[in-house]
């Protein structure tokens, strides 16, 4: 199940902005494998979280295959996209969020595959010591129909992800329906040998619970859906290194609420 394993930057950085300046700690962060890919933006404001895949294979067949999913989300304070091409990186890591778990998925016929998995992790704000811990599960639906050659996936996903902070054992929690069509163009070219497919999505996220994101000098923005349309070019075979191997590449835009996301993706964007 691609479950936002990215190389992204995120919302849960609006928190730390308000660590930043004061001694409260909303602990968003801990949410930052699961909210999903991209530059956030909401009261004016962006915030920069990197995500970095990391998974192996405990068992694989031809229908069913085992997964230990390990990624590590590191927050940065008061650093973006436009102090890159100054040569400008972040000098500290603000936070740190571990997530291992275990993924399942079965092909239970020749166009249907059945994803399930549980995560328990760890996250801790260096600022302030405070750590928590965090538990995630959910199921998904990926469904290959005809529609002329552009091999479409229809994919739906339900889960929740929660923390419990470890200091004084405080926690929250949110769930949420997200439904999503990834469509090809049935248009190829090559790079290096790799065969390279532009395709296109269109998605929506439904959470059950409104959603809270904390601005440091605004008021909360409570988020109860949001819709997306992304490109990705689909790579013939994983590329990469050992440890990270990259099978999508693309650019999407999400809003909903008065949140705005530019993502930028590096696996199965719904």
């Amino acid at each position: 199940m691609a479950r936002l394993r990215y190389l992204v930057l995120l919302l849960p950085l609006y928190t730390l902005s308000v660590k930043a300046e004061t001694e409260v700690d909303y602990s968003h962060y801990a949410f930052a494998n699961y909210l999903g890919s991209g530059i956030y933006r909401t009261s004016g404001q962006n915030a920069t979280v990197a995500n970095i895949p990391l998974s192996f294979d405990l068992q694989r067949s031809d229908t069913e295959s085992l997964v230990l999913n390990t990624p590590v989300s590191m927050g940065f304070f008061n650093f973006t996209w436009s102090d890159l091409p100054d040569g400008d990186f972040p000098s500290s890591v603000g936070t740190l969020a571990i997530t291992p778990g275990i993924e399942y998925r079965v092909k239970t016929s020749d166009t249907h595959e059945f994803q399930t998995y549980a995560d328990l992790g760890f996250g801790t704000n260096f600022t302030n010591s405070n750590d928590v811990m965090i538990y995630s599960a959910g199921m998904s639906s990926l469904l290959d129909f005809e529609l002329g050659d552009t091999s479409p996936i229809w994919v739906n996903r339900v889960f929740f992800a929660g923390y419990t902070t470890l200091n004084d054992n405080s926690s929250e929690t949110y769930s949420a329906l997200q439904s999503g069509v990834d469509i090809g163009t049935n248009y190829y070219f090559q790079v290096k040998g790799v065969e390279v497919e532009p395709r296109f999505f269109v998605a929506g996220y439904w959470y059950f619970d409104r959603l809270k994101f904390t601005t440091p000098f605004e008021d909360d923005v409570l988020v109860a859906n949001s819709y997306e349309v992304g490109m990705t070019f689909a790579f013939s075979k994983p590329v990469g290194w050992d440890l990270i191997n990259i099978e999508r590449f693309g650019l999407s835009y999400r809003a909903g609420d008065g949140v705005e996301v530019w993502r930028l993706i590096f696996e199965f964007p719904i």
